[in-house]
Protein backbone atom coordinates (compact mmCIF):
# COMPACT_ATOMS: atom_id res chain seq x y z
CA UNK A 1 0.00 0.00 0.00
CA UNK A 2 1.57 3.43 -0.79
CA UNK A 3 2.73 5.60 2.11
CA UNK A 4 0.23 8.37 1.30
CA UNK A 5 -2.70 5.82 0.78
CA UNK A 6 -2.14 4.46 4.35
CA UNK A 7 -2.53 7.96 5.68
CA UNK A 8 -5.60 8.69 4.07
CA UNK A 9 -6.86 5.42 5.17
CA UNK A 10 -5.56 6.62 8.81
CA UNK A 11 -8.20 9.66 8.97
CA UNK A 12 -10.95 6.97 9.42
CA UNK A 13 -9.91 6.11 12.97
CA UNK A 14 -9.16 9.68 13.46
CA UNK A 15 -12.78 10.59 12.47
CA UNK A 16 -14.27 8.14 14.72
CA UNK A 17 -12.39 9.15 17.52
CA UNK A 18 -13.59 12.38 17.05
CA UNK A 19 -17.08 11.78 16.65
CA UNK A 20 -17.30 9.05 19.55
CA UNK A 21 -15.74 11.62 22.00
CA UNK A 22 -18.46 14.32 21.23
CA UNK A 23 -21.13 12.40 21.72
CA UNK A 24 -19.59 10.85 24.77
CA UNK A 25 -18.37 13.76 26.62
CA UNK A 26 -21.47 15.65 25.89
CA UNK A 27 -23.46 12.89 28.11
CA UNK A 28 -20.86 12.49 30.69
CA UNK A 29 -20.79 16.01 31.90
CA UNK A 30 -24.22 16.35 31.53
CA UNK A 31 -25.31 12.89 33.66
CA UNK A 32 -22.38 13.25 35.80
CA UNK A 33 -23.59 17.19 36.58
CA UNK A 34 -27.09 16.31 37.08
CA UNK A 35 -26.06 12.42 38.97
CA UNK A 36 -23.10 14.17 41.55
CA UNK A 37 -20.56 12.31 40.05
CA UNK A 38 -16.89 13.59 40.20
CA UNK A 39 -15.47 11.16 38.25
CA UNK A 40 -18.18 10.98 35.50
CA UNK A 41 -17.44 14.20 35.23
CA UNK A 42 -13.91 14.16 35.41
CA UNK A 43 -14.30 11.45 32.12
CA UNK A 44 -16.34 13.46 30.40
CA UNK A 45 -13.74 16.49 30.59
CA UNK A 46 -10.96 14.16 29.46
CA UNK A 47 -13.07 13.00 26.45
CA UNK A 48 -13.25 16.77 25.23
CA UNK A 49 -9.58 17.57 25.30
CA UNK A 50 -9.60 14.30 23.22
CA UNK A 51 -11.83 15.91 20.91
CA UNK A 52 -9.00 18.52 20.47
CA UNK A 53 -6.41 15.72 20.37
CA UNK A 54 -8.12 13.87 18.02
CA UNK A 55 -8.75 16.80 15.35
CA UNK A 56 -4.86 17.06 15.86
CA UNK A 57 -4.17 13.69 14.98
CA UNK A 58 -6.48 14.34 11.79
CA UNK A 59 -4.73 17.92 10.56
CA UNK A 60 -1.36 16.15 11.15
CA UNK A 61 -2.12 13.26 8.78
CA UNK A 62 -3.78 15.70 6.37
CA UNK A 63 -0.29 17.71 6.29
CA UNK A 64 1.62 14.25 5.89
CA UNK A 65 -0.16 13.50 2.63
CA UNK A 66 1.43 16.52 1.01
CA UNK A 67 4.09 15.52 -1.50
CA UNK A 68 7.43 16.72 -1.13
CA UNK A 69 8.62 20.30 -2.35
CA UNK A 70 11.66 22.05 -2.39
CA UNK A 71 11.61 23.00 1.39
CA UNK A 72 10.57 19.42 2.30
CA UNK A 73 12.53 16.87 0.26
CA UNK A 74 11.42 14.09 2.06
CA UNK A 75 7.83 15.01 2.18
CA UNK A 76 5.77 15.99 5.31
CA UNK A 77 5.17 12.58 7.30
CA UNK A 78 6.45 13.72 10.77
CA UNK A 79 3.44 16.18 10.89
CA UNK A 80 1.96 13.42 12.10
CA UNK A 81 4.46 12.69 14.79
CA UNK A 82 3.97 16.11 15.78
CA UNK A 83 0.41 15.81 15.89
CA UNK A 84 0.83 12.92 18.42
CA UNK A 85 3.27 15.39 20.32
CA UNK A 86 0.54 17.84 20.55
CA UNK A 87 -2.43 15.49 21.78
CA UNK A 88 0.39 14.25 24.89
CA UNK A 89 0.57 18.04 25.63
CA UNK A 90 -3.39 18.32 25.43
CA UNK A 91 -4.32 15.08 27.62
CA UNK A 92 -1.60 16.05 29.97
CA UNK A 93 -2.46 19.35 30.74
CA UNK A 94 -6.41 17.45 31.44
CA UNK A 95 -4.79 15.17 33.67
CA UNK A 96 -3.55 17.50 35.64
CA UNK A 97 -6.75 19.48 35.83
CA UNK A 98 -8.64 16.46 36.66
CA UNK A 99 -6.28 15.63 39.45
CA UNK A 100 -6.39 19.02 41.03
CA UNK A 101 -10.50 19.18 41.36
CA UNK A 102 -10.56 15.16 42.35
CA UNK A 103 -8.00 16.58 45.36
CA UNK A 104 -10.18 19.17 46.16
CA UNK A 105 -13.16 16.99 46.12
CA UNK A 106 -11.43 14.58 48.40
CA UNK A 107 -11.00 17.18 51.01
CA UNK A 108 -15.06 18.70 50.72
CA UNK A 109 -17.24 18.73 53.78
CA UNK A 110 -20.24 16.63 52.18
CA UNK A 111 -20.07 14.09 49.59
CA UNK A 112 -23.76 13.70 47.94
CA UNK A 113 -23.56 9.90 46.52
CA UNK A 114 -24.17 9.83 42.65
CA UNK A 115 -27.19 8.35 40.82
CA UNK A 116 -26.78 5.10 39.01
CA UNK A 117 -27.33 6.30 36.07
CA UNK A 118 -23.87 8.11 35.70
CA UNK A 119 -22.77 4.51 36.59
CA UNK A 120 -24.69 2.87 33.50
CA UNK A 121 -23.40 6.20 31.73
CA UNK A 122 -19.78 5.22 32.86
CA UNK A 123 -20.15 0.94 31.97
CA UNK A 124 -21.78 1.79 28.17
CA UNK A 125 -19.06 4.52 27.77
CA UNK A 126 -16.57 1.73 28.30
CA UNK A 127 -17.59 -0.69 26.09
CA UNK A 128 -17.77 2.05 23.25
CA UNK A 129 -14.69 3.14 23.96
CA UNK A 130 -13.47 -0.40 23.99
CA UNK A 131 -14.82 -0.97 20.33
CA UNK A 132 -13.36 2.20 19.17
CA UNK A 133 -9.96 0.92 20.71
CA UNK A 134 -9.74 -2.43 19.10
CA UNK A 135 -10.61 -0.82 15.64
CA UNK A 136 -7.81 2.13 15.69
CA UNK A 137 -5.45 -0.33 17.17
CA UNK A 138 -5.86 -2.63 14.42
CA UNK A 139 -5.68 0.23 11.71
CA UNK A 140 -2.71 1.52 12.76
CA UNK A 141 -0.42 -1.63 12.58
CA UNK A 142 -1.88 -1.72 9.45
CA UNK A 143 -1.03 1.70 8.18
CA UNK A 144 1.80 1.29 10.92
CA UNK A 145 0.63 4.73 11.92
CA UNK A 146 2.46 6.36 15.38
CA UNK A 147 -0.45 8.97 15.07
CA UNK A 148 -3.19 6.36 15.06
CA UNK A 149 -1.99 4.19 17.24
CA UNK A 150 -1.00 7.11 19.94
CA UNK A 151 -5.18 7.61 19.07
CA UNK A 152 -6.06 3.83 19.84
CA UNK A 153 -3.89 4.10 22.72
CA UNK A 154 -5.70 7.28 24.33
CA UNK A 155 -8.84 5.18 23.69
CA UNK A 156 -7.71 2.14 25.14
CA UNK A 157 -6.88 4.58 28.36
CA UNK A 158 -10.28 6.42 28.21
CA UNK A 159 -11.80 3.18 28.17
CA UNK A 160 -10.40 1.73 31.15
CA UNK A 161 -11.27 5.49 32.93
CA UNK A 162 -14.62 4.69 32.32
CA UNK A 163 -14.64 0.83 33.77
CA UNK A 164 -12.80 2.43 36.86
CA UNK A 165 -15.13 5.10 36.95
CA UNK A 166 -18.30 2.78 37.88
CA UNK A 167 -16.38 0.90 39.53
CA UNK A 168 -16.35 4.05 41.76
CA UNK A 169 -19.34 5.18 41.70
CA UNK A 170 -21.19 1.73 42.62
CA UNK A 171 -18.62 2.02 45.31
CA UNK A 172 -20.61 5.69 46.31
CA UNK A 173 -23.76 4.79 45.81
CA UNK A 174 -23.37 1.68 48.68
CA UNK A 175 -21.90 3.68 50.68
CA UNK A 176 -18.55 5.81 50.39
CA UNK A 177 -19.40 8.56 48.57
CA UNK A 178 -15.44 9.49 49.09
CA UNK A 179 -14.82 6.53 46.66
CA UNK A 180 -16.21 8.56 43.86
CA UNK A 181 -13.50 11.49 44.23
CA UNK A 182 -10.65 8.62 44.46
CA UNK A 183 -11.54 7.45 41.68
CA UNK A 184 -11.29 10.56 39.29
CA UNK A 185 -8.02 10.80 41.14
CA UNK A 186 -6.95 7.48 39.60
CA UNK A 187 -8.61 8.20 36.39
CA UNK A 188 -6.40 11.61 36.22
CA UNK A 189 -3.03 9.31 36.80
CA UNK A 190 -4.10 7.05 34.13
CA UNK A 191 -4.66 10.17 31.47
CA UNK A 192 -1.21 11.62 32.47
CA UNK A 193 0.70 8.42 31.84
CA UNK A 194 -0.64 7.41 29.01
CA UNK A 195 0.42 11.18 28.10
CA UNK A 196 3.74 10.65 28.94
CA UNK A 197 3.80 7.31 26.73
CA UNK A 198 2.86 8.74 24.15
CA UNK A 199 5.19 11.72 24.59
CA UNK A 200 8.08 9.49 24.49
CA UNK A 201 7.81 7.74 21.71
CA UNK A 202 7.00 11.49 19.51
CA UNK A 203 10.03 12.90 20.97
CA UNK A 204 12.28 9.33 20.49
CA UNK A 205 10.91 9.83 17.00
CA UNK A 206 11.76 13.37 16.34
CA UNK A 207 14.67 13.16 17.77
CA UNK A 208 16.02 10.60 15.13
CA UNK A 209 15.44 7.48 17.55
CA UNK A 210 15.55 3.82 16.81
CA UNK A 211 14.01 0.65 18.01
CA UNK A 212 17.32 -1.00 19.14
CA UNK A 213 15.64 -4.43 18.50
CA UNK A 214 15.10 -3.48 14.70
CA UNK A 215 18.48 -2.48 14.34
CA UNK A 216 19.93 -6.06 15.42
CA UNK A 217 17.44 -7.54 13.27
CA UNK A 218 18.54 -5.59 10.43
CA UNK A 219 22.07 -6.19 11.06
CA UNK A 220 21.55 -10.16 11.07
CA UNK A 221 19.86 -9.54 7.98
CA UNK A 222 22.17 -7.81 5.56
CA UNK A 223 25.24 -9.86 7.09
CA UNK A 224 23.49 -13.08 5.75
CA UNK A 225 23.06 -11.28 2.70
CA UNK A 226 25.16 -12.79 -0.04
CA UNK A 227 28.12 -10.99 -1.33
CA UNK A 228 28.52 -8.79 1.85
CA UNK A 229 31.80 -9.37 3.59
CA UNK A 230 31.48 -7.48 6.65
CA UNK A 231 28.54 -4.61 7.97
CA UNK A 232 30.68 -1.80 8.73
CA UNK A 233 27.46 0.79 9.92
CA UNK A 234 23.45 0.42 10.45
CA UNK A 235 21.70 3.59 11.15
CA UNK A 236 17.79 3.84 11.46
CA UNK A 237 15.29 6.96 11.55
CA UNK A 238 11.41 6.96 11.78
CA UNK A 239 9.60 9.31 9.30
CA UNK A 240 5.97 9.58 10.37
CA UNK A 241 4.60 5.55 8.96
CA UNK A 242 8.05 5.02 7.40
CA UNK A 243 11.43 3.77 8.09
CA UNK A 244 14.50 5.21 6.88
CA UNK A 245 17.35 2.85 7.17
CA UNK A 246 20.89 3.86 6.19
CA UNK A 247 23.68 0.72 5.70
CA UNK A 248 27.04 0.67 5.17
CA UNK A 249 29.10 -2.77 3.64
CA UNK A 250 32.03 -4.27 2.16
CA UNK A 251 32.05 -6.23 -0.24
CA UNK A 252 34.94 -7.94 -2.81
CA UNK A 253 36.66 -4.62 -4.44
CA UNK A 254 37.19 -6.91 -7.63
CA UNK A 255 33.13 -7.01 -8.44
CA UNK A 256 31.45 -5.05 -11.28
CA UNK A 257 29.37 -2.01 -10.75
CA UNK A 258 26.79 -4.82 -12.11
CA UNK A 259 27.31 -7.39 -9.57
CA UNK A 260 27.87 -4.89 -6.71
CA UNK A 261 24.12 -3.04 -7.58
CA UNK A 262 23.09 -6.52 -7.18
CA UNK A 263 24.26 -7.07 -3.92
CA UNK A 264 22.34 -3.68 -2.64
CA UNK A 265 19.04 -4.98 -4.12
CA UNK A 266 18.99 -8.05 -1.93
CA UNK A 267 19.93 -5.96 0.73
CA UNK A 268 17.33 -3.78 -0.03
CA UNK A 269 15.70 -6.80 0.04
CA UNK A 270 16.08 -8.67 2.85
CA UNK A 271 14.98 -5.54 4.94
CA UNK A 272 12.10 -4.79 3.64
CA UNK A 273 11.13 -8.35 4.59
CA UNK A 274 11.78 -8.30 8.15
CA UNK A 275 10.67 -4.22 8.46
CA UNK A 276 8.01 -4.15 5.83
CA UNK A 277 7.78 -0.22 5.64
CA UNK A 278 10.84 1.07 5.46
CA UNK A 279 13.74 2.48 2.69
CA UNK A 280 16.69 1.60 2.91
CA UNK A 281 20.13 3.33 1.16
CA UNK A 282 22.98 0.93 1.50
CA UNK A 283 26.52 2.34 0.65
CA UNK A 284 29.24 0.05 -0.70
CA UNK A 285 32.60 -0.27 -0.14
CA UNK A 286 35.82 -2.44 -1.28
CA UNK A 287 36.74 -4.86 1.71
CA UNK A 288 40.66 -3.65 1.83
CA UNK A 289 41.50 -7.31 3.24
CA UNK A 290 40.80 -8.69 -0.16
CA UNK A 291 42.85 -6.33 -2.11
CA UNK A 292 45.89 -7.83 -4.15
CA UNK A 293 48.92 -7.05 -3.47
Amino acid sequence: MDPYEKLRKGEKGAWLSIITYIFLSFAKLIVGYVGHSEALQADGLNNTTDIIASVAVLIGLRISQKPPDADHAYGHMRAETIASLIASFIMAVVGLQVLFNAIKGFFANEHEPPSLLTAVVAIISGAVMWGVYLYNIRLAKEINSSAVKAAAYDNRSDAFVSFGAAIGIFAAIIGFPIIDSITAAIVAIIILKTAYEIFAESVLTLTDGFNQTDIETIRTTVSNVEGVVELRDVKGRYHGNMALIDVTVSVNPYLNVWESHEITEKIEEAILEVLPSSVALVHIEPEESLKRN
